[in-house]
């Protein structure tokens, strides 16, 4: 994961064991315990370039929550965390009555963007399919997912360990910028 930008546990995971010829997969690290291995890494081997490029990444994240502050834009994933890589992209969670405002809203500040869909984990049993608006800006890629407005109330499960995603407001990603 962060020698190869992989961001995806399943991927990774596949990955390292058809590498070791692994075939039971209930030997297999659970993601906590990967974000914890890759947290360790960072800090023995990314030093300085880790710490600049979280901070370039956290200062893109910034610029374009300020661009889009009308959708009470929240930084999520590893950007947030700090166990981003420099392959990694930034993750937004917006709010906005649909979509289409949010794509206007790009379309008259002139700033190219693509449009996906992403499932996403809102509880233990349910399931959701958000549009994804994804804008390239400094070098990196942002992929600013769309809640309805009260989405703003819960948080969606976090693919790491299963409990809420954290989010931050641009108040604190502006901390965050400033203390690393």
């Amino acid at each position: 994961m962060a020698e190869h930008g992989i961001d995806d546990f399943l991927q990774a995971k596949r990955k390292a064991a058809e590498r070791l010829g692994m075939h039971d997969v209930a030997v297999l690290p659970k993601n906590v315990e990967i974000e914890a291995a890759l947290r360790a890494h960072q800090r023995l081997f990314g030093g300085d370039s880790h710490h600049h490029s979280l901070k370039e990444q956290r200062r893109v994240a910034l610029d374009a929550m300020r661009l889009l502050g009308e959708f009470h834009p929240r930084l999520v994933g590893s950007v947030l965390t700090g166990t981003a890589t420099p392959h990694s992209d930034i993750n937004l969670h917006l709010f906005a009555d649909g979509s289409e405002s949010v794509a206007l809203r790009l379309m008259d500040l002139g700033v190219p963007h693509s449009f996906y869909e992403r499932r996403v984990k809102m509880d233990a049993e349910r399931s959701v399919s958000c549009p994804v608006l994804r804008i390239e800006a400094g070098g990196r890629t942002i992929d600013a997912t769309i809640f309805p407005v009260d989405g703003i109330r819960q948080s969606p499960y976090s693919p790491v360990d299963g409990r809420p995603m954290r989010r931050a407001d641009a108040h604190e990603v502006a901390e965050l910028v400033d203390a690393v």
